[in-house]
């Protein structure tokens, strides 16, 4: 079950080579933007589904979805389906969704079950811990040497992290807390494992998954495109904002509410310091979420690639404690704001997924000020392509210029008070 033992398609793609990410691995200031196959070619989505997919922490959902006891979760990763529950003292157990006796899938899609996962061709059951404990008929059938303890789900590493649900399919890979390095430390004065979900909704882009990630990543396009965001997330009030780990982020500080308030109409969560209960935290979770963390609501999206040139988003609006009595007029405020940009975003990437995918583009340059977040994105997806399993370090600080940014006003300081490169000089050698 290791992603490792996947790769068979690698010896004959030429972008396991350090030769195809030459553009990428040059500095900031000399680096190119990927290469149109990249976005467009079903050899690479194929290789790139087990390179990239079968080998990191892959978001496949919401904490709270596996609420009611009993409820069980299905998701596809790198070709495998798999199925995600509670085992019997309430901790995360993902498996296999394919039964150990002649191979059926066990659960075609989200449920809630009682004590037993059952195959609906054999009535073999599993317990919720994957043991199997029935095989109607079988031994008395006549079967010399077997064992039901041998014939349990094949397990699947799944996490927490946040308010976020993770599955891996490399029992090589660090854990989730480790994958996204001090990311969790940055978010801690939001709580966020206590929120809670007030709304979803689900959307298919005609683009691919990494169109929509990248273009989330930078904010070049923002005064174009999203004429109205750029007024409360003005361009000359982003920083960057990411210290080690698997993500690339960003912040706006202060988020401006002077011309219109749809991100003050609902009440803030409770105990923000300064910088927190003035930012817009802007976070791409390498490879597939991205998440803006404002003081008094979450909007995840999640992305699931179905090819080339076609994505699935999930999105979820998460609320914080103590908005329980959170109007219907108030969040649809936030909510109409947040569908009114992302369809802005999806017009854009998908005309941009139209001109990869007709031919004579090459690749240009990044703008080092706007889109270093795409160049740190492509790293990391270069790394998992050729082979490489490293966690980038970040920013050496948020109260640091940066190619242009100036200054945060408000940087990031741990719970001690200290700066990011303190922090990250700390841990380092801890």
């Amino acid at each position: 079950m290791s992603a490792s033992n996947q790769f068979h398609t690698a010896a004959a793609s030429p972008w396991t080579s350090e030769d195809a990410w030459i553009g990428s691995r040059r500095p900031i200031l000399e680096a190119h933007a990927l290469p149109a196959a990249v976005y467009a070619n079903q050899d690479f989505y194929d290789l790139e589904s087990e390179r990239v997919f079968g080998t990191s922490w892959v978001c496949i959902g919401v904490a709270d979805e596996m609420r009611p006891e009993g409820q069980v979760m299905v998701r596809d990763i790198a070709g495998l389906s798999i199925i995600v529950t509670m085992d019997t003292q309430g901790g995360l157990r993902g498996f296999a969704n394919s039964c150990r006796h002649r191979g059926t899938r066990l659960i075609e899609s989200d449920c809630t079950i009682g004590r037993t996962i059952r195959c609906p061709y054999h009535r073999w059951g599993y317990d919720r811990d994957g043991n199997l404990i029935s095989t109607p008929q079988f031994a008395d059938a006549g079967v010399d040497g077997f064992d039901p303890a041998d014939f349990g789900l094949h397990p699947v590493r799944v996490e927490q992290w946040e308010c976020l649900l993770f599955a891996t399919l490399d029992h090589d890979a660090p854990s989730v807390d480790e994958w996204f390095g001090d990311l969790g430390r940055r978010l801690s004065g939001y709580r966020l494992e206590s929120w809670r979900t007030h709304d979803s909704t689900m959307l298919d882009i005609r683009a691919n998954w990494k169109l929509i990630t990248e273009n989330f990543q930078e904010y070049y396009h923002l005064p174009w495109i999203h004429p109205e965001l750029a007024k409360v997330s003005r361009v000359v009030d982003h920083y960057r904002y990411q210290g080690y780990g698997m993500y690339c982020g960003q912040t706006t500080t202060p988020i401006t509410n002077d011309e219109r308030g749809d991100w003050a109409a609902m009440p803030p969560a409770e105990g923000l310091d300064h910088s927190d209960m003035a930012s817009g935290r802007f976070i791409a979770l390498f490879p597939n979420v991205m998440l803006s963390v404002l003081p008094n609501h979450v909007f995840v999206i999640r992305l699931e690639p179905l090819g080339p040139g076609i994505t699935r988003e999930h999105c979820t609006w998460l609320l914080p404690p103590g908005s329980e009595d959170v109007t219907d007029e108030d969040f649809a405020v936030t909510h109409d704001f947040w569908i009114h940009v992302n369809g802005e975003d999806v017009g854009i990437v998908e005309r941009n997924q139209r001109g990869l995918g007709t031919g004579g583009y090459t690749p240009g340059r990044l703008s080092p000020r706007f889109e270093e977040p795409l160049h740190r994105f492509h790293n990391m997806l270069a790394d998992r392509m050729t082979g490489l399993s490293r966690i980038p370090d970040g920013d050496p600080s948020d109260d640091l210029p940066l190619y242009g940014t100036g200054v945060n006003p408000l940087p990031w300081r741990d719970t001690h008070g200290r700066p990011t490169r303190e922090v990250a000089a700390h841990e380092r050698h801890a």
